[in-house]
């Protein structure tokens, strides 16, 4: 079995709860790897693990930053890197768990950031791969997902320096499973979880951020805060606030599955959510192959 792995997948399928099922079947520690549980505050709005959910698993790069901290890919890179070490260095294995296929990507493989701008070769990618990267960069983009030219141009400019994406290689040897199931099936429970969101109090969350002035990035880039401030500054209802939300989750989990099936070797398994150990089975059964 290896020491590293990756439980990645769009946005509500379910990778938080087998993380932990996972790592307590073979004594790992679980590492963030979404782009927004770094910050500190942000809770409901991104689904972050809530204590008694842990289950005594020790979990990493949560809360490690407020918002006004402009958290990089490269800073990630660095954070998570050391993570993995001190893990292994204890005899654990490690899991990363997260939907931010570039920040998965910028910790496991040999990826290059330049500090000043530079024009990289983005000829092995197609337009919607450019899309979906810059989306993770500026979700509110308005480049059209045919403008090569000025999706190259804002990679090159805005991706701290641009990571080398095609010449890197992987830096451990790790499995990375996808967690997946029908998109029809994923979309209702994505709107599910928003109402529930709202529901324990998203609504109430947001707007301190707002209160207190916070136009961070973070805060403007995060699927259920930017809404949400449109709604506080009366541009929209609440209702269209939240439906929203809904809208922009359901379009974020496309993109996901794009970035993933394109930029990792994935390893899908279907999540039985009736009776989550059966998943559970068969992914051991493949890591433990």
């Amino acid at each position: 079995m290896k020491d590293i792995f990756v439980i990645a997948g769009p946005t509500g399928v379910g990778k938080t709860k087998f993380s932990v099922m996972l790592a307590k079947k073979i004594n790992a520690e679980i590492v963030n790897a979404d782009s927004m549980q770094v910050y500190k505050g942000m809770n409901i709005g991104t689904a972050k693990i809530k204590e008694d959910e842990k289950e005594n698993i020790p979990h990493h790069l949560f809360d490690i930053c407020d918002t006004f901290y402009d958290y990089t890919i490269y800073d990630y890179q660095k954070d998570c890197r050391n993570a993995i070490s001190d893990i292994l260095n204890r005899g654990k294995k490690v899991i990363l768990t997260g939907g931010s296929g570039l920040y998965i990507r910028a910790a496991l493989y040999d990826y290059k950031f330049n500090k000043e701008e530079t024009k990289n070769d983005y000829s092995n990618y197609s337009n919607e791969e450019l899309y979906a990267m810059v989306k993770n960069i500026d979700s509110n983009t308005t480049i059209h997902v045919n403008n090569r030219r000025r999706l190259e141009r804002f990679l090159d400019k805005n991706n701290n320096g641009v990571i080398d994406n095609v010449k890197s290689k992987p830096l451990y040897d790790f499995d990375i499973i996808g967690l997946t199931t029908d998109r029809e099936k994923l979309y209702n429970i994505i709107d599910e979880r928003v109402d529930k969101m709202v529901t324990e109090g998203l609504i109430d969350e947001a707007k301190t951020f707002y209160d207190k002035g916070d136009n961070s990035k973070a805060i403007k880039t995060a699927i259920g805060y930017k809404e949400l401030y449109e709604y506080f500054n009366g541009d929209i209802s609440l209702e269209d606030a939240i439906n929203n939300i809904k809208r922009n989750s359901r379009r974020f989990a496309k993109r996901q599955f794009t970035f993933f099936n394109n930029q990792f070797d994935m390893n899908w398994f279907n999540v039985n959510y009736d009776d989550p150990d059966v998943t559970l089975n068969e992914i051991f059964t493949f890591i433990d192959r």
